[in-house]
Order: C-alpha cells, then structure tokens, then sequence
C-alpha cells in the first residue's frame, strides 16, 4: 500500500491515511510508525481508548476494528485504513446510553473507570457475534483487560445483564 506525503508540509516522513472512525471518515497525516491510539487520541480528540501501559498487556486502548476488539497501542494507524473503526464514543445515541453501558452502571461493573471503555468494548465484541455468552465467555472476553480495581465480578454480571437487555423479546 502505498501513501501520499503531504504536499508542502515540512515533515515530509508523514503519510495521508483515511480513516473510517464511528462512521465518519477522516483523513490524516501522520508519521507511518504512529500507532491507533495516538492518532485517535491526538489527531481526532477521541480520549475514550485510555494510553495505560503502551505495550498491550492492559486493555485500556481496547477499540473495535471491523467489530473486533483490538489493542490500538499495538496497532498502526496505517494498518487501519480500509477498515471500520469503533470507539467508545460511539456507543451512546441521543444522550442515550448503549444498553452495555448502562448494564456497567446498573452492575457497578466499574470503580475508578479507568479501564471501564476498554471493558465495554471487549464486551461489545462478544455480544455482537454471541447474544448469549456464557460467564466463562464473558471472562475469556474480557481477560486482556485489566482492572486495577478488581471489580471483575461486577464486570461478568454487567455483560450477562446486558446480554439479556440485547436478546430479542428483552425488556
């Protein structure tokens, strides 16, 4: 794949990559090796996906590409383009919380909420391809991201509520 430079610019070691992020496209310059999170958090201002251990063993960068839940401090935004790309900030509608997200409040599925977007997002994944996951599931899902609070229990039950609030024929 091959990237265009931007004319005129200074830095000539930056790339033109078009995104489709939340279901805008956006384009940006970048330097080829910056990763996802970076261009998501210093390019287009999305903060959900959290910079915690920059190495891919926390989950806090969790994002979905082409629906699955990815680590974008692992992944460079050059890889991503083409692909369709989800954020936490894209799961609420109308001030209306996904049904996810307010499963982690009901449940308490979160304490200091650092890791909560990544979580969410893990969840989302499972739930997108298994409307009925088993708790073992729902941990498998889940076991890239760590929460530093130890609210796992809570997590597990907030994905099995919103499991249930998913399913067809659900209140």
């Amino acid at each position: 794949m091959k990237y265009q430079t931007q004319a005129g610019n200074p830095a000539p070691d930056k790339v033109r990559v078009t995104l489709q992020v939340n279901g805008d496209r956006h384009e940006v310059f970048i330097e080829p090796r910056q990763t996802l999170l970076d261009t998501l958090r210093k390019d287009l201002g999305l903060t959900g996906a959290k910079k915690g251990c920059d190495e891919g063993t926390c989950g806090a960068c969790t994002v979905l590409v082409n629906g699955k839940a990815i680590y974008s401090c692992l992944t460079l935004t050059v890889e991503c383009e083409g692909h369709a790309i989800e954020t936490i900030e894209a799961l609420s509608k109308e001030g209306k919380l996904h049904p996810i997200q307010q499963a982690f409040i009901d449940k308490d599925g979160y304490q200091c909420g650092f890791c909560t977007p990544g979580q969410i997002l893990s969840v989302k994944a499972l739930l997108d391809h298994k409307s009925d996951p088993s708790a073992d599931e729902v941990k498998r899902a889940v076991s890239g991201n760590l929460c530093r609070c130890g609210a796992y229990p809570n997590i597990v039950e907030a994905a099995m509520a919103a499991a249930k609030k998913e399913s067809p024929g659900a209140e």
